[in-house]
C-alpha cells in the first residue's frame, strides 16, 4: 500500500495545479507548431495576443486568427503562454518520447516576485528567463540546466493526436 501512495503522489507533483486549457486543430498548418510536435528536440512557444495566437520557434513565428468558435471557448495559456514540443529524451519510466507542455513563465520568478515575463527559446531545447537568467532544459522535464537552484518549469497535461493538440490541466 505504501508504494502505491508514494507512486501516486509523485505523479501528482509532475503537473502544475494552475489552470491551462488550449485546443488547436490543424497543427500541420502552422510550421513552427508542426515542427515542434513531430521532431525530437524542437520546441515552440504559444502566446495569445489580442485575437491572435502567435507560434514562435528559433526560426520564426506565425500568427493565426482565433476562430469564432475558439472566441467562445475559454482558453487559458497558463501564466504567460505555453512551450510545447517533443523532447529528445523520454520521461523517466517511459520508453518513447511524448509531446510535453510547459508554462512560458519562469516558475522561480513567479513564486518569488509574482512576475510572468516570457522566457526565450535557445538552441538545444533550452529556455532562458530574461529576469533571473536561469536556463531550463526542455528535453529533461524542464529542470534547471544553469543558474541558481530552484524548481523546474510548470508542466501541463497535453494530448496530441495527429493534427490536434490539446492542453488540459
Amino acid at each position: 500500500m505504501a508504494v502505491l501512495i508514494v507512486a501516486c503522489s509523485a505523479t501528482e507533483n509532475t503537473y502544475s495545479t494552475m489552470p491551462a486549457y488550449f485546443v488547436y486543430q490543424n497543427t500541420n498548418t502552422v510550421p513552427q507548431l508542426n515542427a515542434a510536435l513531430g521532431n525530437p528536440g524542437e520546441f515552440c512557444t504559444i502566446e495569445l495576443r489580442g485575437q491572435y495566437y502567435v507560434f514562435t520557434n528559433l526560426t520564426g513565428s506565425t500568427q493565426t486568427n482565433r476562430t469564432a468558435l475558439s472566441n467562445y471557448q475559454k482558453t487559458y495559456l497558463g501564466l504567460s503562454g505555453l512551450i510545447v514540443g517533443l523532447p529528445v529524451i523520454p520521461a523517466p519510466g517511459e520508453d518513447a518520447q511524448h509531446v510535453v507542455c510547459f508554462d512560458l513563465a519562469c516558475p522561480n520568478c513567479y513564486d518569488t516576485y509574482a512576475i510572468t515575463k516570457s522566457m526565450r527559446l535557445h538552441e538545444g531545447g533550452l529556455a532562458q528567463c530574461p529576469s533571473c537568467q536561469r536556463i531550463y532544459d526542455l528535453n529533461t522535464q524542464g529542470i534547471i540546466n544553469d543558474g541558481e537552484p530552484g524548481q523546474s518549469l510548470y508542466r501541463y497535461r497535453v494530448t496530441y493526436i495527429p493534427y490536434t493538440l490539446q492542453v488540459n490541466n
